[in-house]
């Protein structure tokens, strides 16, 4: 399997900040210590260009972006301060997502440590998302003639908006969130198909619940390809949670997501989406699980 890393494009944040930067390095370094693969597969990708991002942004957004014009309210949004770091930093982020689906075609699974900012939508940034990647790298497979239908399976804690509305009547791209129905984003922009948890959720009712949900996506979509936003942020220890799932449980998540696939033949990119532990610790041992169920 390949791994697509990006942690070296650092950007500035102010000291006590709640976006858990660190986490990606000390991801990387947990797959590295645990020699999940070779140490060539760990790649760092190309930026993702203009032209892909033109794909699910406005240009007068990705303008505003590239050249630091964003208002206060919009960076308030985003949530995190506007520095040409920060873009470099999140066009990777996208390039790996585009990476990491090319390479599941041909090889059938691919991951990046990263990803999933799915709350950032045509025309505005959201919720620590930027760009958004799954889109992007969806509509970019289909414009390199890849493929035809995407299928995104979103494990977030929170629901995908920003990817449901770039992708509101887009046939070619399904859309399933499976989410805390109270956490953010306050205002739900409808995916095909959502399932919306109560609080405290736990493992049982959870599975249950994903196990109809990705049946119905399967069913529905027929899709080439699988983009999975496997995010810790369903951990019980979440800061930024509602739910309760368990580290074991959440291993189960990403193993009936993926054998699933498997038995359907389909390819899958799988990116980490959130992860807001009270222990960062937590977050890395989560979704180190997930890379090393993928690479299994």
């Amino acid at each position: 399997m390949k791994i697509f890393t990006y942690d070296q494009f650092t950007f500035p944040l102010p000291t006590g900040h709640r976006f858990p930067a660190e986490k990606y390095r000390l991801l990387r370094e947990a797959v590295e210590a645990a020699g999940v693969v070779p140490p060539e597969h760990v790649i760092v990708p190309t930026p993702a260009t203009t032209n892909q991002l033109q794909r699910a942004h406005g240009d007068d957004y990705l303008a505003k972006v590239e050249n630091g014009r964003l208002s206060p309210q919009e960076i308030r949004q985003i949530g995190l301060p506007w520095s040409p770091e920060l873009v470099v930093r999140c066009k990777h982020s996208v390039g790996a997502t585009i990476a990491a689906c090319r390479v599941a075609l041909q090889e059938g699974i691919a991951a990046t440590l990263g990803g999933g900012t799915h709350h950032a939508s045509w025309n505005e940034g959201q919720g620590f998302c930027i760009y958004n990647d799954t889109a992007v790298a969806a509509r970019t497979m289909q414009a390199e003639g890849r493929v035809r239908r995407v299928a995104v399976i979103d494990c977030d804690v929170h629901q995908g908006n920003g990817t449901a509305q770039i992708t509101a009547g887009d046939d070619s791209i399904f859309t399933f969130s499976i989410h805390a129905e109270k956490n953010f984003p306050f205002r739900k922009v409808p995916s095909d198909l959502d399932i919306a948890l109560p609080d405290d959720t736990e493992d049982a009712p959870y599975l249950a619940a994903l196990t109809q949900g990705v049946a119905q996506t399967l069913a529905r979509s027929q899709p080439d390809l699988v983009i999975y936003l496997a995010g810790a942020d369903v951990f019980a220890g979440d800061r930024l949670g509602r739910l309760c799932l368990t580290k074991a449980g959440i291993g189960e998540r990403d193993r009936l997501v993926l054998s699933r696939c498997r038995e359907a033949g389909l390819p899958v990119a799988v990116t980490m989406a959130g992860g807001y532990g009270r222990s960062i610790q937590d977050t890395v041992a989560i979704q180190l699980q997930t890379i090393q169920i993928a690479a299994g």
